[in-house]
Formats: C-alpha cells, sequence, structure tokens
C-alpha cells in the first residue's frame, strides 16, 4: 500500500469513527428522552401491553329480625352471588370489535360501548351486573382480550314488600357504575353496609402469566357490617296487615303504625300502606311509595298534642285533671273565632272532660295558664322541632310559628294545628308518660357485627326526664278514662287498662285547611299499670268517616289485642 492509499485509509477510519460516535451520541441522547423526557408514556404503554388489574368487591353486610320464638334471626336483606363482565381498557386489542360483540351478547348500545372500551384512563370498568347463565357462556366462550367475567353479591330481600321502606334499596345513582342504598337503612348506613373494596395488580406477559421478578400489589376488600334490628317480625307482620285493610277499609290514601317498647325506646313495628317490592323497585307505581312516612312526613298531628298540653299544665302545676273551666263552645283572638270540632258549648266541665271530650277551647284554657315562652319549651323537651336520631332518613317538623308571640299560633298548636310534627316525634313524646315521666330515645339497630366477629350492643338512652313520675301517672289514668268513657273507646282491649287519645286533624293546602280531608290518628300505651307498649296509628284521608275514633282508634285497638296475647300479658281487670 502506497502512501496516497494509506491516507485515504485513515481517513476513512476517521471518517467511520466519527459516524460511530454520532450514533452513540445519538442513541443516548434518545434513550435519555425516553428515560426521562417520556418516561411515564411509556410506562404507559408498557402497563397497557402487560398491566393486570382486578376490583375486589366486598361482601354487603345482611340485615336481619326476630320474634319472640325465634331459634336464629331471619334475613331480609342479604346477597346471593351473580355474574357480572368488566373490562381493562389497557388490554383491549381490538376496540370496535369488542364493542360490537359485548353489544350483541349483552343488547346494550354498541356506541356506548366503544366510548367505555376507548377511554384509557381508567383501569376498570364495569360493563354489566346481574348476567343471565347465556350471556356469562358466551362471553367466556368469545374469548375477549381485556374482557372478564367476575362474580358480585346481588342484593336480594327473601320476605318481598315487608318492611319495606324501613329498609329502603340498592339501586344506581347519577350514571355510576356501583350500586348504593336508596332509602332507608340501605341508605342511612351505606358506608358501614358497603365495606371497603380491594384490589390487585399486576404486570403479566402477553399470555396473561405474571412476569417473574415484578411486584404484585394486593388490597384485601374489607366486607360491610351486619345489622340485627329491635324489629319484631311477629308485630311487624301484624302491624302491616292491620295498616292494609284499614287503609282499604276507608279508601285511605295511606297509613302507618309504629310499635315502641317504651322502657328502652326500641321500635317493634314500623309499617306503611302502601308499599314495594325492594327485588323489583323499579316496578313501583309511584317513587313516592319508597319513603317512610313513619320517620320522613311532616303533618299538623290534631288533638293528640292536646296530651302533651295538658301534661305540661299538670307537671307546672297550673292546672289538675278536677281543675274546671267555662266552655262556650268558641274562642275568639287576633280576629279569629276557634270553635270545638262539634261546633257545641260544654258549660264548666273537668280537665278530664277536656281530653274525653277533646275540646279545643279546653287546650286553649290550659295553654293560657302555662304560658307562652314555658309552653314552646315543653314542645322542644318532649322531642318536637328536633331529630329524634333514628337510625334511618328522618324529617324534624315545624315549630317555626312559635318562633314568634302571636297569640293564636300558641292557642292552636294547644290543639295540634298549625305546627307540624312526624308520626315517630309524636309517637316519642307519649314515651315519658308511659315510661314515669322519662324519655328514651328510639332506636331501631339491636346490634351491630363487624367482620370480625365483634359485637356492637346499642344500649337504650335516657335523653331527659320531661315530666315527673307523678305527671305521668295523673294523665295515664285521664288517657284511660278517654279509651273508657270518651272517644277512644274503639281502642280498648276487654280485661286491660288502655290510654290514649284521638286526633283528626285537618290537612292545610296552599295556606288553607281543605275541607273534608283529615289525617285520623290514635297514640297510646298499654297496660298502663306496667306498659309494654307506646303505639301511634294514622290513617290518612279516608274517604268514608271524618274522625279518628272510627278509623285510626280500631286499628289501634287491633293491634294491642295481638300485643298483649303475644306478650302473654294476663288481664288485670274482669
Amino acid at each position: 500500500m502506497n502512501k496516497e492509499q494509506q491516507k485515504d485509509f485513515s481517513h476513512r477510519i476517521v471518517f467511520l469513527k466519527s459516524i460511530l460516535v454520532l450514533s452513540a451520541a445519538l442513541m443516548l441522547l434518545r434513550l435519555f428522552i425516553i428515560s426521562v423526557g417520556q418516561h411515564s408514556y411509556y410506562i404507559a404503554q408498557a402497563e397497557s401491553q402487560h398491566g393486570y388489574y382486578q376490583k375486589l368487591i366486598p361482601t354487603r353486610g345482611e340485615i336481619f329480625i326476630s320474634d319472640k320464638y325465634s331459634q336464629k334471626p331471619y334475613p331480609i336483606a342479604t346477597n346471593s352471588k351473580k355474574d357480572l363482565v368488566y373490562i381493562v381498557p389497557q388490554n383491549i386489542l381490538k376496540t370496535a370489535e369488542t364493542a360490537e360483540t359485548l353489544a350483541r351478547i349483552t343488547n346494550l348500545d354498541s356506541t356506548e360501548l366503544l366510548v367505555k372500551i376507548s377511554d384509557q384512563s381508567r383501569k376498570y370498568i364495569v360493563i354489566k351486573k346481574g348476567l343471565t347463565v347465556e350471556e356469562s357462556k358466551a362471553i367466556a366462550e368469545a374469548k375477549l382480550a381485556g374482557v372478564f367475567l367476575d362474580q358480585e353479591n346481588t342484593r336480594y330481600y327473601p320476605e318481598g314488600q315487608f318492611l319495606s321502606q324501613v329498609l329502603g334499596f340498592l339501586g344506581y345513582k347519577d350514571k355510576s357504575d356501583e350500586r348504593t342504598g336508596l332509602y332507608g337503612l340501605e341508605k342511612y348506613m351505606q358506608k358501614e353496609l358497603a365495606g371497603i373494596p380491594g384490589e390487585i395488580s399486576a404486570d403479566v406477559s402477553v399470555n396473561g402469566a405474571a412476569i417473574p421478578g415484578t411486584q404484585k400489589q394486593f388490597t384485601p376488600a374489607v366486607d360491610g357490617t351486619s345489622l340485627y334490628l329491635t324489629i319484631d317480625r311477629a308485630i311487624q307482620f301484624k302491624a302491616e296487615t292491620v295498616i292494609r285493610e284499614s287503609v282499604q277499609k276507608h279508601g285511605a290514601d295511606s297509613g302507618t303504625i309504629i310499635v315502641a317498647d317504651p322502657k328502652t325506646g326500641a321500635i317493634l313495628a314500623m309499617a306503611n300502606f302502601p308499599s314495594f317490592d325492594p327485588n323489583a323497585y323499579n316496578k313501583a307505581t309511584t317513587p313516592a311509595v319508597y319513603i317512610n312516612d313513619a320517620t320522613t312526613e311532616n303533618y299538623e298531628p290534631g288533638s293528640t298534642m292536646k296530651t302533651i298540653t295538658m301534661a305540661t299544665g299538670i307537671d307546672l302545676g297550673v292546672v289538675n285533671p278536677s281543675t274546671t273551666y267555662n266552655d262556650t263552645g268558641v274562642v275568639e283572638v287576633d280576629g279569629y273565632k276557634i270553635k270545638n270540632s262539634d261546633g257545641k258549648a260544654s258549660g264548666v266541665v273537668p280537665m278530664t272532660q277536656v281530653i274525653n271530650q277533646s275540646l279545643n277551647t279546653g287546650a286553649i284554657f290550659v295553654q293560657k295558664q302555662i304560658g307562652n315562652e314555658r309552653f314552646y319549651q315543653s314542645l322542644k323537651n318532649f322531642g318536637f322541632g328536633t331529630a329524634t336520631n333514628v337510625e334511618l332518613p328522618e324529617a324534624i317538623g315545624n315549630l317555626s310559628n312559635l318562633k314568634t308571640n302571636i297569640t293564636v299560633n300558641f292557642y292552636t298548636a294547644a290543639f295540634g294545628q298549625g305546627i307540624t310534627v312526624t308520626p315517630l316525634q309524636m309517637l316519642q313524646s307519649y314515651i315519658p308518660l308511659a315510661n314515669k315521666g322519662k324519655l328514651m330515645q328510639p332506636y331501631i339497630i339491636d346490634s351491630k357485627v363487624l367482620p370480625d366477629g365483634t359485637v356492637i350492643k346499642t344500649e337504650p338512652k335516657m335523653l331527659r326526664e320531661v315530666v315527673s313520675e307523678k305527671t305521668a301517672t295523673l294523665i295515664s289514668g285521664m288517657l284511660v278514662d278517654n279509651v273508657e268513657n270518651g272517644h277512644g273507646k274503639q281502642a280498648g282491649v276487654k280485661g286491660y287498662y288502655i290510654g290514649g287519645k284521638t286526633g283528626t286533624a285537618q290537612v292545610a293546602s296552599g295556606g288553607v285547611y281543605v275541607q273534608n280531608d283529615n289525617i285520623g290518628s290514635f297514640v297510646g300505651y298499654g297496660p298502663t299499670e306496667d306498659p309494654r307498649f307506646v303505639m301511634i296509628v294514622d290513617v290518612k284521608h279516608p274517604r268514608d268517616v271524618k274522625f279518628a275514633e272510627s278509623t285510626a282508634a280500631p286499628a289501634f285497638g287491633r293491634m294491642a289485642e295481638f300485643i298483649l296475647g303475644y306478650y302473654d300479658i294476663p288481664p288485670t281487670r274482669k
């Protein structure tokens, strides 16, 4: 090789070295850009090819009740296994074809499915729950990449319409893929019943096998808490039967019965009619039937409030059962004329007759002796205008008419008009009269059982002493006299001392009271010497009779007779 050839060869070597150095520099720059500048992009790409993700669905807590003869509790909200299909969008290879196939199998819209399948921002999307056997088989046979079958616990209510407004149901809210509690206990206790979802994520190979050396991320699901209710199955069944028959008999719009233990506040029955089947809630004729009137209906209670007015007057010492006043049949105040329901004047009468004949003017007389401020505070003390804190969605009533010093508002409130309460509040106000003056907080959950088996028992809670034991005894005697000699005769049970009061409330609409429309109520307890139950019956808008003595009182009597027999309480009188 001559000198010219050697020189040319050297130049070529230098050129090749320069090319190699430049190539290496470009490769290093590219690696830097990938590892730093586009790191998240390529990680996402890798996960889309090799990522595995599964959401772990917890088992929802069950709900149980029992009765006097139960060997074990009855499940009234439980779970059954159903297949669901879900997708991991990053693992889907053919989006359009997958959407068409799933749409054909599940009868869902293919366009909507394509939108979901194309959403790379989500790792887990439920496509359909509650699959049929045929749908599950077809999906499995299709072997679609990124499409998976799983099982979930579907809510099931073994007794259908039984206790439905108390339970509520599971449904979809705001287009969510996850069912949540709607209405009743299912809503109020949603967080505890639902539990906490878990998840599994891992790197997998193209064929789905775990990649050696990679770490699997696992967060276990935490199952929901189960509830055991204070509801007695037998008393609840009877209450639902009685209120249904009463509503149908009188052509009423609806009705409610609540039964509680006055010594503890435990709710033994809470029945509404009409009802619905939570297994098929979408077949209800109106969503209004989902609402639990027992705790959420605001209504003017009418003359059942006279008992509270009278108890307040007796406890303050401004009247006693034998105190008299002159009933002229009408009271004029602030330009209004307030009359008795029968429009009559009774002359000089004692307080016992105010309860027996349900005299509006007598309730006004007692309220005047009490005074506005003390009367308002007494209503608050009995629990009106505030939540009972029962473990259910509830309203709180309205005492706003009494926040101004307008005399007529206090007069009408004395006999239960112009203010609103809920049926549960009205029931609660009679608890201290049946419980030596002590107000108990109503509750419907007897105990909770956590996923680890820990039992949390609800302890009865005495809120305060509302009236003295002596006042409670005197009022009980007046209420017994009402059942035996007044408007409450049909609420009585032979052989027992039963006390209670009727209420026939006018119904307001648009600021005026509707003619020939009312809510008939009866609130009471028994046996009065040692009460085992306190109960309210409401019959709303009956079409055939005007007064509660013909609607709510007979229903109360039927229930009282059943409860006394059910508890094997022997008669205490001939």
